[in-house]
């Protein structure tokens, strides 16, 4: 048998936990416990009271809306009134195109009181839109408004007051909800008639388009209907508004720029884009990428998560400002900066990246979407509300309205929900009290036209109640069921809840079972900020809240706010304030075997590119255009685009190009210069210097030396040749000729206690000994570096994944480290480094015992397999490893396999 891939753990395990005794245990008791939620003070009484006070803000704006307002569309809450449309300034888009005269904040709120567990007002409410609503009416609202805030809230009340085996199903109901909404669909559609089936911006609910309506609209407008049109179709079997909504998300995604990037505004008649052609993640745009996303989730029709993927990917190489921390307003075909400013409805983004699944963009220190939220709650500290605009040069805001917008408590919900974070709760209340204090006035809650003056809007937005309120109360609702729902419920982009039954989901068609034979996504656990860890750098170490992560201080900087008494709490006489460090998302080149440049290849073959079922297979990378992006989980990069085809998730590339290996005299190329003729997998000998009477009592091993195992390694692209069938002769004494590391007696396997990432400069020298350390914190060549220094064979990388990753290294940082032919490299992958390096520790508490590592090990003791076991071991050893990788630039590309 091949013993080095079933060596046994639990001999390790049980040496480990002998010598450990009960200690782990009471540790792990200890460790339990969650010091945030408690030194916080974030108990579910303070949590019940702040959503009772939410829930009072709330009945305190929609009471008065239903006695000041109702049956208007909206409150005006300073003159205790109620309006409509404008009908006297046809003009006056800021109030018509939401305003049409149907009740509008009615009909806006029906799921809110699902969600503050109101049956008798849900019921109220649905009893008085059936009552007083009607769309036969002379107005001309714009269609993407009408669409999310009417026609969504109608189907979101509709679900709900139908669905039996539901608290908020009502039994006298006969579907009026949903007649009232195919109603409004029906008077919508004529909107989308125009060449491109991009939709009017704009339509009257009597007669249609109006001669003279503007031929110009916004991506999120014509983009953003999928939701609303789609759930509509499958509830009334009328199927022409989900046709008709998805050709107008598709006429937009397939004018995308050569880079990717759609624009802002559009004409409908040619699909021409207008001035400027700029893009990026605010108004004008936003919703188009959520509806590409929530659309998947809802329907799991994957050419929306396509978009999705792709779409990111853009925004995330052109938009993303360097630091990580703001989006820019970019030109849709350079990508080049347009403007220095971000608008509040931006604020979104964090909350769709955490329903995206990339919570380690979303959070971890070099990516954006916490430390959005962190300046956005820096610029919420610094007005008591978000500004409609801000100017990042010059660290002001422009534009200082706050109409009550929801983008920024709902990317705070999703935080929550994601990292359990109290940072955020933190955030909830602040946000709760400014609203209570700003903005309630005797008839309602007003928005605020100035926030250095807290001068008041006479107007309360529908929003302010079907999704800032809703999104607080739920943040503070821990026990509410939308909390704990794992179904494919979205919100949309006006937060009303959609859902689609089992009986309304199209099944998959044949020919895209066919081409996505394989369906992987990635959504990785949330890891909270651990600043402090043991000796073995490992968890549970402490784990402390956002407000101690070394990049607060930065985001803080950016809008020029001083800390607060509380913030410098978290401070460290140690700290420091930290520049974060971002890696590209994507990258995108044309590939060389020899590493230099060749022309792109506009039309590859399928001599060059085959067609695999579960992905593609790459015969001849030259002149290939390809693109890579960051995978979600943080375990390297993936191909997403070869040549004109895309690689989806669950496909892999194989690649069967032998030019990517070094011939005789040939220069470096692709970073697969020595897979060849270097083995990516090796074996390592573990076992005892000398036999050790109490831990072979211990252990229950009486009868064998000590411990002699074997694990499975994987070398790295430089340093020593660790190879099984080297020619290097071990028993050469002569200096430089043979590594000290293939010592067949084996070498000490040593630890240091105070540079566990191997990172820094040794206090004292390890002579002719392993160095065992933890991936991180600086490059692995480094550490071989680091480890020649204190006069070290080389060093075992313990991974922080269960991955196979063979370690390299560009030309310039070989080079630049100098002669390293006599230290070598070897990687453990997480599961069995953690063992390896538990085993280590328990040696060095014994003080008796020394671990020892000699490479490729030709038998064990005991171990009689006779020559027919013998001629199996070569064979296995021979086998090519099926899951080795491609590497790019020292990138490990996760979804390739080597043929070659």
């Amino acid at each position: 048998m091949k013993w080095g891939r079933y060596w046994p753990e639990c001999l390790l395990a049980a040496t480990i936990l002998t010598v450990n005794g009960f200690r782990w245990f009471h540790a792990t008791a200890s460790d339990a416990s969650n010091p945030p939620l408690v030194l916080s003070g974030w108990t579910a009484p303070r949590k019940l009271a702040l959503r009772e006070k939410t829930r009072e803000l709330w009945y305190h704006g929609f009471d008065s809306y239903m006695m000041f307002a109702f049956p208007l569309d909206e409150l005006t809450p300073l003159s205790c009134s109620g309006q409509g449309p404008d009908w006297a300034n046809p003009a006056n888009i800021a109030a018509n195109d939401v305003a049409g005269n149907f009740s509008l904040t009615l009909i806006d709120v029906l799921d809110t009181l699902v969600v503050l567990d109101d049956r008798q007002g849900f019921e109220k409410a649905v009893k008085n839109v059936i009552e007083w609503v009607s769309f036969d009416v002379n107005t001309k609202p714009q269609v993407f408004e009408t669409t999310i805030r009417v026609l969504g809230g109608l189907l979101s009340g509709h679900i709900f007051a139908n669905q039996t085996g539901q608290p908020f199903h009502l039994p006298w109901y006969r579907g009026e909800l949903l007649s009232l909404a195919h109603d409004l669909g029906k008077r919508l559609l004529p909107a989308f008639s125009t060449p491109t089936g991009l939709p009017y911006a704009r339509i009257n609910l009597r007669h249609g388009i109006v001669k003279g309506e503007t031929i110009e609209t916004c991506v999120a407008g014509a983009g953003s209907l999928i939701l609303e049109f789609a759930t509509l179709s499958r509830l009334t079997g009328d199927d022409r508004f989900e046709k008709a909504a998805y050709r107008a998300f598709f006429g937009i995604w397939n004018r995308k720029s050569d880079i990717g990037l759609v624009g802002n505004t559009i004409n409908t008649k040619s699909g021409a884009w207008t001035h400027p052609e700029t893009t990026g993640i605010g108004a004008g745009i936003d919703s188009f990428y959520e509806y590409a996303l929530k659309w998947y989730i809802m329907s799991g029709e994957t050419e929306f998560l396509d978009v999705w993927d792709d779409a990111y990917a853009a925004i995330m190489r052109y938009a993303r400002a360097k630091d990580g921390y703001w989006y820019k307003t970019v030109n849709m075909h350079s990508g080049e900066a347009a403007y220095n400013t971000i608008d509040s409805l931006s604020a979104f983004w964090p909350g769709l990246q955490v329903l995206a699944g990339d919570i380690q963009n979303a959070i971890k220190l070099h990516l954006i979407c916490n430390n959005i939220i962190i300046i956005d709650y820096n610029l919420w500290k610094q007005h008591s509300g978000l500004p409609e605009v801000y100017d990042t040069n010059y660290k002001q805001a422009t534009s200082h309205q706050y109409p009550l917008r929801p983008e920024f408590i709902e990317s705070t919900w999703y935080l929550y929900r994601a990292t359990r974070d109290p940072f955020y709760l933190d955030v909830g209340e602040r946000v709760l009290h400014d609203l209570t204090s700003r903005a309630k006035v005797e008839c309602g809650l007003t928005g605020i036209s100035d926030l250095r003056t807290n001068k008041r809007d006479d107007r309360m937005e529908s929003f302010v109640l079907s999704e800032t309120l809703k999104y607080l109360y739920l943040l503070f609702d821990e026990e509410n069921p939308l909390n704990s729902d794992d179904s494919n419920y979205v919100f949309t982009t006006e937060g009303h809840i959609l859902t689609l039954g089992q009986e309304h989901m199209k099944p998959i068609p044949p020919a895209r079972k066919r081409m996505r034979h394989v369906e992987v996504h990635q959504c990785p656990a949330y890891t909270p900020y651990t600043t402090f860890r043991d000796s073995r750098q490992r968890q549970p170490g402490l784990v402390q809240g956002v407000l101690s992560r070394p990049d607060v201080d930065y985001a803080r900087q950016l809008v020029g706010i001083a800390s607060s008494s509380a913030e410098q709490e978290h401070w460290s006489p140690n700290g420091w304030c930290e520049r974060p460090k971002v890696d590209p998302y994507s990258y995108e080149f044309i590939l060389a075997a020899n590493g230099k440049s060749v022309p792109e290849d506009l039309s590859p073959s399928f001599v060059k590119i085959g067609v695999q079922p579960d992905g593609y297979i790459l015969h001849n990378v030259t002149g290939v255009r390809t693109q890579i992006v960051q995978r979600l989980d943080g375990k390297g990069y993936d191909v997403r685009k070869l040549g004109h085809y895309s690689v989806r998730p669950g496909q892999l590339v194989y690649i069967n190009d032998s030019t990517i290996f070094l011939g005789p005299g040939e220069d470096a190329n692709i970073a697969q210069d020595e897979l060849h003729r270097r083995d990516p997998e090796i074996q390592l000998r573990v076992f005892t210097a000398s036999d050790d009477q109490m831990l072979q009592v211990q252990t229950g091993f009486v009868d064998k030396p000590g411990i002699d195992v074997a694990v499975v390694g994987y070398s790295a692209r430089f340093g020593a040749d660790l190879s099984r069938y080297s020619n290097l002769d071990p028993t050469n004494d002569t200096p430089g000729q043979t590594p000290r590391i293939r010592n067949p007696e084996g070498v000490a396997v040593r630890r240091d206690p105070e540079n566990t990432r191997g990172c820094d400069p040794y206090d004292r020298a390890y002579p002719d000994s392993m160095l065992v350390v933890r991936r991180g914190e600086c490059t692995f060549i480094e550490k071989l570096v680091q480890a020649r220094a204190a006069l070290a064979v080389g060093v075992v990388v313990i991974s922080d994944e269960d991955v196979a990753i063979n370690p390299t290294a560009s030309a310039d940082e070989v080079e630049a480290a100098g002669d390293l032919s006599d230290v070598g490299l070897v990687l453990l992958q997480k599961t069995v480094g953690e063992t390896f390096e538990e085993l280590i520790i328990a040696s060095e508490r014994t003080k008796s015992v020394q671990i020892m590592l000699a490479l490729h090990p030709e038998e064990i003791p005991g171990n009689n397999g006779g020559p027919e076991q013998t001629q199996i071991d070569k064979e296995e050893e021979q086998a090519k490893d099926p899951n080795r990788i491609l590497y790019i630039n020292g990138h490990p590309l996760i979804n390739t396999r080597l043929l070659v």
